[in-house]
């Protein structure tokens, strides 16, 4: 029965959007997290102690971090399998061009592969960067504050970093409305209302993200 499910397009459509909502639930928390760089070097920090402390003394130290960190993976694996499965079907359930045009569709319809793409690939560099340090000159563990503000002193970490953001979105702007299509949540009178949730969701994440780096390149953030 499970893999009957799978094996549909409905069933991949619905992974793709139960994975995608519990990666943008994550998104909206890490981006609040994000945010209190602006209260200073000392409540960053203790924020990003605090991420690998909870749940104890139940929990041992970074336990629930990890916990999160594999839900996560889980996601994203399943997002981007689902995908990319579907994406096949798609091309080989039309093996022959239209005979008539289709219609123009969004730009962030049809930039969303790509879009695909790159946040993957951004993920890969930011764990990189930001949590192993490999790609990171100068990392120093435990110092979260400060390796932010470095990577943003640097053109190419934010060159990265805020087209990876605009990138995301666009994927947030049609992936939500999508979701909701998906999961039924959709309807004539309901779609007009979902469709401003994902513009604002997208605008909101959007500049929250690219704040951080704004902020370090123009000084605000030191």
């Amino acid at each position: 029965m499970t893999r009957t499910i799978w094996d549909s397009s409905v069933g991949k459509k619905t992974v793709m959007a139960v994975s995608g909502l519990i990666m943008l639930l994550y998104l909206v928390v890490h981006m609040l997290g994000n945010l209190k760089i602006f209260f200073g070097s000392g409540e960053f920090n203790h924020y990003a102690h605090w991420l690998r402390t909870i749940g104890e003394p139940f929990m041992h130290y970074e336990w629930t971090l990890w916990v999160i960190r594999v839900v996560l993976l889980v996601a994203v694996i399943a997002h981007a399998t689902s995908a990319y499965q579907l994406s096949r079907r798609d091309i080989k359930a039309r093996p022959s061009k239209y005979v008539h045009k289709r219609p123009r569709a969004s730009y962030a319809t049809r930039t969303m592969r790509w879009g695909g793409i790159i946040l993957g690939l951004f993920i890969v560099w930011h764990i990189l960067d930001l949590t192993t340090g490999t790609v990171h000159p100068g990392f120093e563990s435990g110092r979260p504050y400060q390796n932010v503000v470095d990577t943003f002193s640097t053109w190419y970490g934010n060159v990265i970093y805020i087209v990876a953001m605009l990138a995301l979105g666009l994927h947030i702007r049609h992936g939500f409305w999508s979701a909701a299509q998906t999961l039924g949540v959709g309807s004539r009178t309901r779609d007009r209302a979902l469709k401003t949730i994902a513009n604002v969701l997208a605008l909101v994440l959007t500049v929250g993200f690219i704040s951080v780096p704004v902020a370090v390149m123009t000084g605000v953030v030191s």
